[in-house]
């Protein structure tokens, strides 16, 4: 049987004001694969939904937050490093 700490949950963010993030989850180094390809700057996924959230280069919007393009897509989310 799987510990639950070992599943990752269908979305997470990794921005402490979103209610789906998780700082236990994302201090275990989370990866995403997205359409086949490593991605680096995913602010969040959704698994169920088909979409991840990338900054947009080093735009900020006016509460300072960096800028997110929605791309939908087949989201693959696993742990890069195996405790």
């Amino acid at each position: 049987m799987t510990d639950t700490a070992d599943v990752l949950p269908d979305r997470l963010s990794s921005d402490p004001k979103s209610p789906y993030y998780n700082d236990a989850i994302l201090a275990r180094d989370v990866g995403i694969r997205f359409k086949g390809v490593e991605k680096n700057n995913v602010e969040e996924y959704c698994v169920s939904e088909g979409w991840i959230r990338v900054t947009a280069g080093s735009s900020k919007d006016r509460y300072g937050n960096p800028l997110t393009i929605k791309l939908n897509g087949p989201v693959e989310p696993y742990f890069r490093s195996v405790k």
